[in-house]
């Protein structure tokens, strides 16, 4: 890795897991290739990184098997990096860390985000920036929950009503210095735990990762109903015609 630089200011730089098959979809191609008004899920995801000033560059995981990957995003930029993704989204999101160490700073940013969420602010982007700036752990956009809780039994009973003043639905872009992260999910790897998500790694480190406050229209597209979804929430933006 480049020796640090004390006098340069950190640079952000975006990693998109996209090798998932999104196999709750039940569609005949991964979940973030679906078109949304003539345009696939990954290239609106993309767009809030790739017109972005904030972001030096961003790495991409995709699936060694991937046949869509090239009729999706059309022409090279020399921003946007692909990498061979792996079994799970921890494997996916290392392998891209590997990948940008001996190109980067350890004191860089770096900000994973779902490639199954199209609909994020590129504001919520330099609202999490400015945020964690000048934290020493890092952070995630999140949203608290607003419904009531209930933990249920084996058998889809409730068990319990659980207190929700503290709970809050994780998002992405989570963002973290790059060397921390990558030694985070290393050990995580190592001890075999598959983490589901980058703060979830730093939180085995014993460090508690900042949750700061993003908007409900960042949702992950997980099921069929959440294109249409997601389809009006880009119109209310203005990211397509209405």
């Amino acid at each position: 890795m480049v020796a640090s630089i004390t006098n340069r200011k950190p640079r952000c730089w975006g990693v998109i897991p996209a090798a998932g098959i999104g196999t709750r979809m039940g569609g005949d191609r991964p979940k973030q290739y679906l078109q949304i008004a003539g345009k696939t899920v990954l290239e609106y995801t993309l767009d809030c990184f790739l017109n972005n000033d904030l972001i030096s560059a961003t790495y991409i995981a995709i699936a060694v098997n991937d046949s869509y990957w090239e009729e999706s995003v059309s022409g090279k930029r020399e921003d946007l990096i692909m990498v061979e993704g792996g079994q799970e989204r921890c494997h996916s999101v290392f392998n891209a860390l590997l990948h940008l160490m001996p190109e980067a700073d350890e004191r860089d940013w770096v900000l994973v985000h779902d490639a199954a969420r199209p609909c994020l602010r590129k504001d919520d982007i330099t609202m999490l920036v400015n945020a964690m700036s000048d934290d020493a752990v890092g952070g995630c956009l999140a949203i608290p929950v607003k419904d009531t809780m209930k933990r249920s039994d084996q058998d889809d009973r409730v068990a319990e009503t659980v207190d929700r003043s503290q709970l809050w639905h994780a998002q992405t872009p989570q963002m973290f210095r790059l060397g921390k992260l990558f030694h985070a999910l290393k050990t995580a790897l190592e001890s075999n735990y598959l983490v589901t998500d980058e703060a979830s790694a730093i939180e085995l480190t014993g460090e508690q990762p900042m949750l700061i406050e993003g908007h409900t229209d960042n949702i992950k597209i997980t099921r069929p109903d959440d294109l249409l979804l997601a389809e009006f929430f880009l119109q209310q933006q203005g990211r397509i015609p209405a």
